[in-house]
């Protein structure tokens, strides 16, 4: 019986003697969790309030993806979104620092991939945004020069160059989110193949007559200089 007895006392003082170890450390988890969130706040304050300096919700409704969210439900703007990823990226770093001060290793390694996964959301925004913008400016050029010098159905060719730069831009996107890699750019490379093919047969099918012509008008240049 009293073995019994020294036996429920050891164990009873090695609780206690555990939980007042404990309780300092969930105390300073707390502190560090607060600081960490009122840290978070003033990082998406500073984000915002530099994204707006560099006029980037401007950038973002050119390029018609907000547009395009909001028929869909989805009234998000870009600008507050990347603001927002950052808060959750300070706020998840805390959390991988509590938890492995706390011993919850399991939780701090989940916590540490979504921590390495939001930057990738935001480079995935970046990349959508700007690489619409370009491809619009890559519509313009080609429409500039195919109609400067003379050749029909500019507009279209131009628009599917926009097309094309898009989707290839959609792609690099889903492949930084790691969203299907293999399978998208197999596709990719299918599908983009297939339409030079089709450009090819149409331009050698169609264009031959275009082709004299724009030969033929050259030549004629170069032969009316002086001599």
């Amino acid at each position: 019986m009293q073995q019994q007895l020294d036996l429920f006392v050891a164990s009873l003082t090695s609780f206690w003697t555990r939980l007042a170890g404990f309780v300092p450390q969930l105390l300073a988890a707390f502190v560090i969790l607060f600081v960490g969130w009122i840290v978070a706040n003033l990082a998406r304050t500073g984000v915002t309030k530099l994204l707006d300096l560099l006029g980037f919700d401007r950038l973002s409704e050119k390029t018609g993806i907000e547009a395009f969210l909001k028929e869909a439900g989805l009234d998000v703007s870009l600008g507050r979104l990347i603001a927002s990823l950052a808060y959750w990226v300070i706020l998840f770093v805390v959390a991988v620092t509590v938890a492995n001060s706390l011993g919850l290793h399991m939780l701090a390694e989940l916590f540490n991939r979504v921590v390495l996964y939001i930057p990738n959301l935001i480079v995935a925004i970046l990349i959508l945004v700007f690489g619409v913008l370009l491809a619009r400016f890559v519509n313009r050029l080609i429409f500039a020069w195919l109609n400067s010098a003379g050749v029909e159905g500019a507009v279209n060719i131009s628009t599917l160059s926009e097309y094309a730069v898009i989707v290839f831009i959609v792609f690099v996107a889903l492949e930084q989110l790691a969203i299907g890699t293999t399978l998208l750019t197999a596709a990719f490379q299918i599908g983009f193949g297939a339409v030079g093919l089709a450009f090819a047969l149409a331009f050698g099918l169609g264009g031959r007559d275009w082709a004299a012509g724009v030969i033929k008008r050259m030549t004629e240049k170069g032969g009316s200089g002086p001599r």
